[in-house]
C-alpha cells in the first residue's frame, strides 16, 4: 500500500485544476448547479430587427399566396372570403371568423393591424376585430384611439374589458396604447395556456401583451374562455388547437403575422419551476454522472483527474463514481501530508482550487463535515496564510 501512495504522488501534476464544481451542486429540483458549465447552451436564434425570428413559423407574409396557404374560413362552407390588400389581409363584412389550418399551443405571437381610415360608430363600433388564441382566449382588437377617460365628455365611451388590447370580457388593458385610425399598430403576445391532469386545473395559464412596445396585460391569468355571446368557466381543452382573427363586421386589416412556438413551464420536469419531479431531476444527473465518468482515465493519479471525479460526484454519488473518487481522494489526501513548505507554494493554485470545490461538496451535502481530504486541504491553507 505504501509503494502505491509513493507511485501515485510522483504522477501528481503540479498544475492548477480545472474545477467542474462551482457555487454550488445540484438537487433534488435542480439537475445543474449555479453556472454549471454541463448545463447545455440555448439553440442560436438569429434576430434582425424588423424581420420574424429565425426559428418563427411566418403565418402571414403580405402575399396572396401566404394568405392561402396559412389561413382557411373558420366554418369550411362559409362563400364570403377575406382578401388581401397592398400586402395586408382585411376583413370583409360578412366573411366570418378566419383560422389557422396549422394548430397551435403555448406561444409567442407578433401582430400588426389597423382599424379603418374612416372612423365610424362609438364603442364596440369601432374598427372592431379580435385575436383569438387557440380559438377560445380572445386579445381585443378596436379603434380605442378617442377613448379618453380624462375628457368630459369621453370622446368614444366604452367598456374597459372590450378595448384594444384588453383580454376581452376578463381584464382591461394597463394603459391605452391606441395610436390614430388607419396607422399600423403591434401586439407582441406571450401566451401559455391553461393545464389541466384530467379535470383538475393545475393552471389556469396566462397571457403578456404588449401594444406598440408598451405592456397592456402583464402576465394575466385566465379566468374563463369567451366568445362573441357567451362565457363559460375554463375547462379542459386540446394542447393545440387554431389560431384565429375575427370578422365583426368591420374592415381592419392585419400583415406581418408571425408565432414561436414556445415550450410550457410545465414540460421542465429537470430543473426548478412548478413541474419539478425529483426523479426526472435524478435521472438526469445520472446521464451526466456517466456522460463525465465517460471521459475520464481513472488510471491517472493526479489532481485534474481527482476534480473530474469530484464533479461526477455532484451529480451522483453511488457506485463506481463513489468508490473511484474515493480512491483518488485518500491516494491525494496522503500525497498532501508529504509535501514540504516548497512543494505547497509550488502547488498554490491547485491546493486552492482542490479546497474550493471541497467546500462546495460539504456544503451541498456531497462529502461529509468530517472528510478528511477538507482537513488536509484546510491545514495547509491555514499554515501558508491561504484563502
Amino acid at each position: 500500500m505504501k509503494k502505491l501512495l509513493i507511485a501515485a504522488g510522483a504522477l501528481l501534476a503540479a498544475e492548477s485544476v480545472m474545477a467542474g464544481v462551482y457555487g454550488d451542486v445540484p438537487d433534488a429540483r435542480h439537475a445543474w448547479a449555479v453556472h454549471d458549465r454541463n448545463r447545455p447552451n440555448p439553440v442560436k436564434v438569429s434576430a434582425e430587427p424588423g424581420r420574424p425570428p429565425s426559428d418563427a413559423v411566418v403565418l402571414f407574409d403580405g402575399t396572396e399566396e401566404s394568405f392561402r396557404r396559412n389561413w382557411r374560413h373558420k366554418k369550411v362552407d362559409h362563400k364570403t372570403d377575406w382578401r388581401v390588400v397592398d400586402g395586408a389581409m382585411e376583413s370583409v363584412k360578412g366573411a366570418g371568423y378566419i383560422q389557422t389550418k396549422d394548430s397551435f399551443g403555448d406561444c409567442q405571437l407578433h401582430v400588426e393591424w389597423a382599424s379603418p381610415v374612416k372612423v365610424e360608430g362609438v364603442g364596440q363600433g369601432r374598427g372592431n376585430s379580435g385575436v383569438f388564441l387557440m380559438g377560445s382566449y380572445e386579445i381585443q382588437v378596436l379603434d380605442s384611439y378617442e377613448t379618453d377617460p380624462s375628457k368630459d365628455p369621453n370622446p368614444n365611451p366604452n367598456y374597459a374589458d372590450g378595448q384594444a388590447s384588453a383580454v376581452y370580457a376578463e381584464n382591461p388593458p394597463l394603459v391605452n396604447a391606441s395610436r390614430a385610425p388607419g396607422e399600423w399598430q403591434t401586439y407582441d403576445i406571450v401566451f401559455h395556456q391553461p393545464i389541466w391532469k384530467g379535470e383538475q386545473l393545475v393552471h389556469p395559464g396566462s397571457v403578456t401583451v404588449f401594444h406598440n412596445g408598451v405592456l397592456t396585460q402583464d402576465h394575466w391569468e385566465m379566468e374563463g374562455l369567451t366568445t362573441h355571446r357567451k362565457r363559460r368557466p375554463l375547462a379542459p381543452h386540446a394542447t393545440r388547437l387554431p389560431l384565429e382573427f375575427q370578422d365583426h363586421g368591420n374592415p381592419v386589416r392585419f400583415r406581418n403575422v408571425w408565432l414561436r412556438e414556445i415550450p410550457s413551464r410545465y414540460t421542465n420536469t429537470t430543473h426548478g419551476g412548478p413541474a419539478a419531479n425529483e426523479a426526472d431531476v435524478m435521472a438526469l444527473r445520472r446521464q451526466t454522472a456517466a456522460r463525465l465518468y465517460a471521459k475520464i482515465d481513472v488510471s491517472k493519479m493526479d489532481a485534474p483527474t481527482l476534480a473530474a471525479l469530484l464533479e461526477v460526484v455532484s451529480y451522483a454519488k453511488e457506485g463506481v463514481y463513489k468508490e473511484e473518487m474515493l480512491r483518488h481522494a485518500y491516494a491525494y489526501r496522503d500525497f498532501l501530508k508529504g509535501l514540504d513548505g516548497a512543494a505547497q507554494k509550488a502547488r498554490k493554485s491547485e491546493i486552492i482550487d482542490m479546497k474550493r470545490m471541497v467546500d462546495t461538496l460539504q456544503q451541498g451535502g456531497v462529502l461529509p463535515p468530517t472528510c478528511t481530504l477538507a482537513a488536509a486541504l484546510n491545514a495547509i491553507c491555514a499554515a501558508n496564510g491561504w484563502k
